[in-house]
């Protein structure tokens, strides 16, 4: 049996990795700060997943979980997720996103030396570490330049030299992914879809018959949005067919804005409201537009996504109302 090591495998996309992981049959040890929260895992899929609550940033717990799991593939997704955390406070965010991949890293090298193992490691990024980019010049490829907007972005950035720098140093198996926007059931409010979602199944019409307002912050932000399933099939793709030093868009190749987007929530709830730009929820380093081109992965892996953006929603409505 495989073994899979996954790290921040209690968080959202975590969940949905290591289930599939124990769909195909891998053993599992899953690392995180805090227990497996919601309703992604049943009772018996955490049951069957070897949870570590540790720090990865310590380098001697990294070294043991690493020693002490034996993977075959390395999962790594442990970090801040939210974009405006790591701007809040930046040194926390550089040592979570950057400092734990490298402890990491660190640890898998002085395992492998001693020939006990020699997993592929799968280091997870961000599509934030693009920036701008004109939309005329086509879909964002692997090969465009990344100029990070953001400290969340340039700490992502940071993770990924660290990475390929393993790969060409030591030899490390490593593959990166500069992943866009991930939802479905299971993702916090937080994040737009789901903070939509929530919203827009809030509104009701008004005494007076007026159609109800949706504040929303820039409605022309465009994002290319993947369901959460189909990034961990992708992931699992990556590890059997991705090759070592190389970085993969994980992505649907298919852009909407914000308006666009919330548009197809309200159709799909059955709700008619206004949608209104509200200046106080735009954030001033958002990046206009980031839609991927995803394919290289296609091509290397036979990877396709098999899910919808209709499908994001209508998994989302369904989620909340339950």
């Amino acid at each position: 049996m495989a073994r899979a090591l996954v790290t921040g495998a209690s968080g959202f996309v975590g969940q949905w990795l290591c289930r599939a992981l124990l769909r195909d049959g891998w053993d599992v040890t899953g690392v995180s700060l805090t227990p497996p929260r919601g309703s992604t895992l049943s009772e018996s899929e955490r049951g069957a997943v070897r949870w570590i609550e540790q720090d990865l940033r310590i380098p001697q717990a990294a070294s043991e979980i690493v020693s002490g799991s034996a993977p075959d593939a390395v999962f790594h997704l442990a970090g801040l997720s939210f974009v405006p955390a790591s701007g809040h406070d930046p040194v926390a965010g550089f040592s979570i996103n950057v400092g734990a991949g490298v402890a990491l890293l660190s640890a898998v090298r002085g395992a492998r030396d001693q020939g006990a193992l020699d997993p592929v490691i799968l280091i997870v990024g961000s599509a934030e570490q693009y920036g701008a980019h004109d939309p005329a010049g086509g879909l964002l490829g692997e090969a465009m330049a990344c100029s990070p907007n953001t400290w969340y972005a340039a700490s992502k950035a940071a993770q990924e030299t660290m990475g390929l720098a393993a790969h060409r140093a030591d030899g490390l198996r490593v593959v990166c992914t500069r992943s866009f926007n991930q939802a479905g059931p299971g993702q916090v409010e937080t994040f737009l879809l789901p903070s939509m979602v929530r919203r827009v199944r809030a509104l009701h019409p008004s005494a007076d018959g007026q159609r109800p307002r949706l504040e929303l912050g820039n409605l022309h932000t465009t994002r290319d949005f993947l369901h959460v399933e189909d990034a961990a099939e992708a992931y699992l793709s990556l590890v059997a067919h991705g090759v070592p030093g190389e970085v993969y868009n994980v992505c649907s190749g298919d852009g909407v804005t914000v308006e666009g987007l919330a548009q197809e929530v309200c159709a799909r709830a059955g709700v008619d409201a206004e949608l209104v730009s509200d200046p106080h929820l735009r954030r001033a380093v958002d990046v206009p537009w980031l839609v991927g081109d995803n394919t290289k992965l296609r091509s290397t892996t036979g990877w396709t996504p098999r899910r919808s953006r209709s499908d994001i929603i209508d998994d989302l409505l369904h989620a909340a109302s339950h």
